[in-house]
């Protein structure tokens, strides 16, 4: 929507370097940017290419000057543009109400403000809080609890049980509370043990598409606070995320894994079970742990080992090729010595 240069600083607390007149209808990055767009730089590094864009005007750190355009300035650029790109795309409004398609059982609790689309199942003892939306072909089983403000894209299944939060996204073709991957060997047989937790999803997840949650074996499977998991993971049964953890995508877990707050783990790793990777912990990408992280530390490779350690064996493996060389000479230099004491 049209806004001033004025308006938009109010709105992330910036100071206007120039004309705050400005009327401002989109928001682009510096090589797309054309007049009226607002672009950003949230480095000095990249604030040449946002003065020479087309932009009428420039988010950009505090302490930058510029004598071509109007600047917004700001403590941090890029949670400036994460704040303002909501006014300038706003998300789809959604009608509350059932649609005809959807399929209610008589015990399900909705709130009259949530919205359900085409397709839906809402099982028995479902609880649907305000201004929830299930966009369509959702699946929420028996006794399944959505908190307010939670969005389900298409085809996201909920198995029974399932208790979600405020404020939770779940996006397109994930499944959560699907069983845990638990069998006993059994008279040359693998017999199945039963499922019988949950999965807890806390306030302010958001959880990527295709990604499956299994539910705990006995007891619950939790994601916690604030948690941002990408797209294409595996929880195993029992694992619990701390807070404001941000889990990358194509990450497995095996079961009972514990992440304290603030975890990291980036994409294509493996976790084994019944690890401990401690608060503010880091895992690099294609990493496989088979060990616990202590708070604060950092792992890579497979197996993962503390990041310096494996930085060295990198390092290590890079100069194999000249070492190998650098021995095959002295091979020679020493067989040519004992043919020299051979002959004397």
């Amino acid at each position: 929507m049209p806004t001033t240069v004025a308006e938009i600083a109010l709105l992330v607390g910036g100071e206007v370097i120039g004309d705050s007149s400005i009327i401002l209808t989109g928001f682009a990055s510096a090589s797309e940017a054309r007049t009226g767009d607002l672009t950003f730089a949230e480095k000095a590094s990249y604030f040449k290419a946002a003065e020479e864009s087309g932009a009428s005007a420039v988010l950009a750190p505090a302490g930058l000057e510029s004598a071509q355009k109007t600047l917004i300035r700001v403590a941090d650029a890029r949670v400036a543009m994460a704040k303002l790109l909501p006014h300038f795309f706003p998300e789809e409004r959604f009608v509350p109400g059932i649609h005809q398609s959807a399929s209610i059982a008589p015990s399900a609790q909705i709130d009259p403000s949530a919205h359900v689309g085409p397709h839906c199942i809402v099982s028995e003892g479902v609880t649907i809080g305000a201004r929830c939306v299930l966009m369509g072909g959702n699946h929420l089983g028996t006794g399944t609890t959505l908190g307010e403000d939670v969005h389900l894209f298409p085809q996201v299944t909920l198995y029974h049980q399932t208790i979600v939060g405020n404020r939770v996204r779940i996006h397109a073709g994930t499944t959560i509370g699907a069983d845990g991957y638990g069998y006993v060997f059994d008279q040359g047989r693998h017999r199945k043990v039963l499922q019988v937790g949950n999965v807890v999803i806390h306030d302010d997840v958001e959880i990527g598409a295709n990604a499956a949650i299994d539910r705990g074996a006995l007891g619950s499977t939790i994601i916690g606070a604030g948690t941002k998991v990408d797209n294409l993971v595996h929880v195993a049964h029992n694992v619990e995320m701390g807070r404001h953890c941000l889990i990358m995508g194509q990450v497995g877990f095996a079961g009972s894994t514990h992440l304290g707050d603030y975890t990291v783990i980036a994409s294509q790793s493996g976790i084994a079970g019944h690890l401990k990777l401690g608060r503010q912990s880091t895992v690099g990408a294609k990493s496989g742990v088979m060990r616990d992280v202590p708070d604060g530390g950092t792992v890579l490779g497979i197996p993962a080992a503390p990041d310096k350690h494996t930085k060295r064996q990198w390092i290590a493996l890079q100069q194999l090729p000249e070492m190998i060389r650098k021995v095959r000479d002295l091979e020679k230099q020493v067989k040519a010595l004992q043919n020299l004491e051979a002959v004397e």
